[in-house]
């Protein structure tokens, strides 16, 4: 199996469109074998999904993520499991412990937004039915 999940600086990346970089871990037996840190290559939202499919990942682990990259995530059979938010290796362990804290009905609808001045899709305010 292949887990990949949006990555800054050790944490999860907050916005799935935004991401610059994913840390893609290979996982066997439920042991994580090797990870390392891959670019995107300047791609973004929906496009992303096509990133995670050239690397082969069968799972994505991110915080905020909208409704088109949800969709093109799910047409490509990867695994989503959002809202989540952390240091990115413990949410890979916590994942295959069983015991991942992530939001199954995550959304984000602010894309028009910027999310450095303090919004954090995922974290709080963006996780659930409701949107931000």
């Amino acid at each position: 199996m292949r887990i990949a999940v949006t990555y800054a600086n050790g944490e999860i990346f907050q916005h799935f469109g935004r991401t610059e970089q994913f840390k893609v871990y290979d996982v066997e037996n439920g042991q994580v074998l090797r990870s390392q840190v891959v670019g995107t290559g300047g791609q973004g939202h929906g496009a992303l999904a096509g990133v995670l499919q050239q690397l082969g990942a069968d799972v994505l682990i991110c915080g905020g993520i909208g409704g088109g990259a949800q969709a093109a995530l799910a047409s490509a059979g990867i695994r989503l499991y959002g809202g989540a938010s952390g240091p990115a290796d413990a949410a890979v362990d916590a994942l295959l412990a069983g015991r991942l804290d992530y939001q199954p009905d995550v959304h984000c609808d602010h894309h028009g937004e910027h999310h450095d001045g303090g919004h954090h899709c995922g974290s709080h305010g963006c996780a659930g039915n409701g949107g931000c």
